[in-house]
């Protein structure tokens, strides 16, 4: 009875002091891991098409690029691409 008694109290010592010591990393993110978190809470605003691509290039810094859509949305039709061998 003592012997397992004290194989349970070892037991429950082990496993406390376990839960105890175990903490997480702490570091630092990287240029990466920030980025990416940005992004994933870009993702979550709900910003209009027009801010959306801003702020993205912003972040991933590159220089904005006209996507071929006017203020209401709709595509250019300047910005239409001729096929070969068919007339519009």
């Amino acid at each position: 009875m003592n012997r397992t008694l004290a194989v349970l109290l070892l037991l429950t010592a082990t496993v406390l002091s376990g839960c105890a010591s175990s903490s997480p990393e702490l570091r630092p993110y990287t240029a990466d891991e920030a980025r990416e978190l940005a992004l994933e809470a870009l993702n979550r605003r709900g910003l209009s098409f027009e801010e959306y691509h801003a702020k993205k290039a912003e972040l991933l810094g590159t220089a904005q690029k006209n996507v071929g859509f006017d203020d209401r949305g709709e595509m250019s039709a300047e910005r239409a691409v001729q096929q070969p061998g068919r007339s519009s």
